[in-house]
């Protein structure tokens, strides 16, 4: 099954929650040539922080907790640039908040991610395709649904939004919960079940996925008969599979335009990064 998220990771990492506090090296991040001045400014402003990655860590708690991290390195190494520059303390924090929130810097380089058959919203024309990998028992997804339909309301015809299962070994209904919105796909009730899944993300169990069948008036022989075969598992691990290979370590990950999202997913820091793809096309 999947990975853990990148914000659970946090738990075993006790040595890094307290290091990164007085830590003067941090991984992947080159201090050489600064002056002393200028190392305190970096340090001190990558203590202060906040990462963009949706990991709820300083940078340099990021850095150590998660060296893999795409954005606390990027924000790492435009902080040191900033310093070496002889900039202020409060300079440089000026102009990390503004290079943070710009929509370029959120984003990876595009690759392609395979969506056919996949659970979908929005019109083929649209000018923005987000893919999610994610989890039916993960706090991060269920809250993400709130600014992806903000999404979906305010541009109905210029973003196409599709899913993808990504079940982590941690929750022990992920993985019932991902064949069973698959089996509702197959009887037309996908995003149904999907929402009642989400809505309900503390108590799902098998018991409670027959009942919102029956709810969403699924025809329940069928539905119970898919679960009992495992008839989507293969596809729940074919996508777990195609997520690793796109670089996912967690839930929930987001591709706009195919480009790796290095953020938390909320309106505010999306729309910007929406707006900007639509200008591209």
């Amino acid at each position: 099954m999947g990975r853990l998220p990148l914000v659970f990771l946090i738990a075993g990492l006790c040595v890094a929650q307290t290091g990164w506090e007085i830590a003067t090296n941090l991984p992947g991040v080159d201090l050489a040539g600064l002056t002393d001045s200028q190392r305190q400014i970096a340090l001190q402003t990558m203590r202060a922080e906040s990462c963009t990655c949706g990991c709820d860590m300083k940078i340099a708690q990021c850095r150590m907790g998660d060296p893999a991290c795409v954005s606390s390195r990027r924000l790492a190494h435009f902080v040191v640039t900033m310093a070496s520059s002889g900039k202020s303390k409060e300079a440089v924090r000026e102009e990390l908040l503004k290079f943070a929130k710009a929509p370029e810097n959120l984003l990876d380089d595009p690759i392609q991610i395979a969506t056919d058959g996949d659970p979908v919203c929005g019109p083929a024309s649209a000018k923005v395709t987000i893919v999610e990998f994610s989890d039916f028992q993960c706090p991060y997804c269920a809250k993400a649904t709130v600014a992806v339909r903000q999404i979906l309301d305010k541009y109905p015809n210029d973003v196409r939004f599709l899913f993808k299962q990504f079940p982590l070994d941690i929750h022990s209904q992920a993985a019932v919960a991902a064949e069973a919105s698959l089996a509702a796909q197959a009887q037309g009730k996908f995003w149904e079940m999907h929402d009642k899944l989400y809505a309900n993300f503390r108590s799902i169990s098998r018991v409670r996925i027959l009942a919102w069948a029956q709810e969403l008036g699924l025809d329940v022989t069928r539905f119970k008969t898919d679960l009992d075969s495992h008839k989507y598992l293969a596809r729940v691990t074919a996508e777990e599979k195609q997520g690793e290979d796109a670089g996912v370590v967690g839930t929930p990950t987001f591709y706009i335009n195919g480009k790796k999202l290095n953020s938390s997913f909320e309106f505010a820091i999306i729309e910007p990064v929406i707006q900007a793809e639509m200008k591209k096309k």
